[in-house]
């Protein structure tokens, strides 16, 4: 069976596989009776997609163990999904559609349903999270509502965000909400202004570091992860090293880089390409500039107390997206204290306290 983005993009490719038994695009693999006896190619058109909401299944609680056998530390639940966005680089969404979201009242009874089954911590996920606008309202006023709604949940999370759309609600919610957790991965993609615009982006390098500025001001302990594309076509050396440079600048503490690959049918693939080594050259050393920004962001924990949620035996995430090494006993799941007393340079490294 064969599902997902690219049987959605590319139905016919993995039709013509004698080998692939089923091809279901996005909106009919969460369907009633998707795998049940039918067409063999099932991809509608995307764009025609009702939101459906898709969650960690509340009747599974922190007592049960998943289908791996592993507790499940945290839950996700997917508010968005779909883009209306045509960033050149991206094929995402042909795949999932245009954006759309799940109504408040639906989040907040997900979200409720997972506190009381003993989830300590729930992310809200989404393709372009930021863009989340039911009932007319915007991602702050959904967060404001959860937590106000919710007060049994102990710790909110939101996954990747668009800088250019953080809400003065969400920002407001940030500086009061100490359940918040204050972490944001930004979807940055460069630190140079030329190839933001040739991106397509909705932000320039200014903006970003406008914004980082301002949440650090609401919620000083805040820390930033971000995403970075190496080798987008046209990218020169001078280029790259903004992007470098503004790894610094910004403070960030994690980046995930991805070495650009050309999508077809996005109007990148069609821009005068960078060599394949150079982008691979690029990746490696923005992903060293990463490991310099991690040991920074590592270098101030010491010291610190923390709360962290306890992902599994040994390992711990606070609040602000620190991994935490441990020795001695703790369910997973479960939120406990650290006393953070040094670091390996990847991960900090605690006592329970």
């Amino acid at each position: 069976m064969v599902t997902g983005c690219a049987a959605q993009i590319d139905p016919a490719a993995f039709a013509a596989m004698p080998e692939v038994d089923l091809v279901l695009g996005n909106a009919a693999k969460a369907a009633p009776g998707a795998l049940a006896e039918g067409a063999r190619v099932r991809v509608g058109d995307i764009f025609a997609a009702e939101p459906s909401l898709r969650h960690t299944d509340p009747s599974v609680s922190l007592s049960h163990a998943s289908g791996r056998g592993e507790v499940r530390a945290r839950a996700y639940v997917e508010v968005q999904n779909g883009c209306d966005h045509r960033c050149t680089f991206c094929i995402i969404p042909f795949g999932r559609g245009n954006s759309r979201s799940i109504p408040a009242e639906r989040v907040v009874a997900e979200v409720r349903g997972l506190a009381r089954a003993g989830y300590a911590e729930v992310v809200l996920t989404g393709v372009d999270l930021t863009s989340w606008s039911a009932d007319g309202g915007s991602l702050g006023d959904l967060v404001g509502r959860i937590l106000d709604d919710v007060p049994e949940l102990p710790r909110l999370r939101l996954s990747s965000i668009d800088a250019a759309e953080i809400d003065a609600e969400l920002l407001r919610r940030l500086g009061a909400e100490p359940r918040l957790a204050p972490y944001l991965h930004l979807s940055l993609q460069s630190g140079d202004d030329l190839i933001l615009k040739r991106m397509k982006r909705r932000h320039s390098s200014a903006d970003a570091l406008a914004l980082i500025a301002a949440v650090r001001q609401a919620r000083p302990d805040t820390a930033f992860g971000a995403d970075f594309i190496a080798g987008f076509p046209t990218e020169t050396d001078a280029a790259f090293e903004n992007t470098v440079a503004f790894v610094e600048r910004a403070g960030l503490a994690w980046l995930h880089v991805f070495p650009y690959s050309p999508r077809p049918g996005t109007p990148a693939a069609r821009m005068p390409q960078v060599a394949r080594e150079v982008v691979k050259d690029r990746a490696a050393r923005l992903r060293a500039a990463g490991d310099v920004a991690l040991v920074r962001h590592l270098d101030r924990q010491v010291g610190r107390r923390v709360q962290a949620l306890v992902e599994r035996a040994g390992r711990a995430r606070a609040a602000d997206f620190t991994e935490i090494a441990f020795e001695g006993p703790a369910p997973t799941g479960a939120l406990a204290w650290f006393q953070i007393n040094g670091h390996d340079g990847r991960r900090a490294v605690a006592m329970p306290s």
